[in-house]
C-alpha cells in the first residue's frame, strides 16, 4: 500500500512539474521546511513555536466541515503529550530501511475561478504513540495538509481516524477522576 502510495505521489509530482497546468509541486522549499520546523514544535509540546506560524484566525478542520480555532487545537495537544508517551511521526515505505520522517510537498495552485493563487502543503506520516493510561501503542496514518497565506497558516485540514487517541484520552480521565 505504502509503495503505491509512493508511486502515486511521484507520478502526480512529475506530471505537476511540467507546469502544462500551471500546478508546481515542491518538497524541499520554504514552506514544506516550515512544517517540518512546525512538526518539530508539536513533538516537543512547543505550543507557542506552534502558534508563530498559526494565523491568529487559523480554522482547523478535523475530519469535519465544523472548523476549530487555535485555542481548541492547543488543548488537543496539550492533552496528547499529557497523555501519551514516545510520541513520533514517520513516513516509510513497506520494505525501507530509511525513515523519511514526514513526507512533506508544497503544491502552489494558479489563479481559478476567481480566486487568488493557492499553496496548499500536504504531509502524510504514521502518528505512533504509547498511551500512558493503558500502555498500549497505538499508530494511526495521519494526512494533514496546509493553507497559507502573507506566510502564515490560515486552514488546516486533518485526516485521520481518531478512535484510538480518543479512547486512551476518554481512558486517562476516567481514572483521573475515580
Amino acid at each position: 500500500m505504502r509503495i503505491s502510495l509512493f508511486i502515486l505521489i511521484s507520478i502526480f509530482a512529475i506530471s505537476c512539474s511540467n507546469n502544462q497546468n500551471g500546478v508546481f509541486v515542491t518538497f524541499d522549499d520554504e514552506k514544506s521546511n516550515a512544517i517540518r520546523d512546525h512538526y518539530q514544535n508539536y513533538l516537543n509540546n512547543d505550543i507557542d513555536g506552534l502558534k508563530s506560524l498559526w494565523s491568529p484566525d487559523l480554522k482547523i478542520y478535523m475530519n469535519s466541515v465544523n472548523a476549530s480555532g487555535v485555542d481548541e487545537i492547543s488543548a488537543l495537544i496539550t492533552a496528547q503529550h499529557e497523555n501519551f508517551d514516545n510520541i513520533s511521526m514517520s513516513f516509510q515505505d513497506d520494505g525501507a530501511t530509511e525513515d523519511l520522517g514526514v513526507w512533506t510537498q508544497s503544491i502552489v495552485y494558479p489563479p481559478m475561478n476567481g480566486s487568488a493563487e493557492m499553496t496548499i502543503t500536504q504531509t502524510w506520516f504514521n502518528w505512533s504513540a504509547t498511551g500512558k493510561a493503558s500502555g498500549n501503542t497505538i499508530e494511526i496514518p495521519v494526512h494533514i495538509s496546509f493553507e497559507w497565506s502573507d506566510g502564515k497558516i490560515v486552514r488546516e485540514w486533518h485526516n485521520f481516524d481518531t478512535t484510538e487517541m480518543m479512547a486512551e484520552l476518554e481512558l486517562a480521565a476516567n481514572q483521573s477522576s475515580e
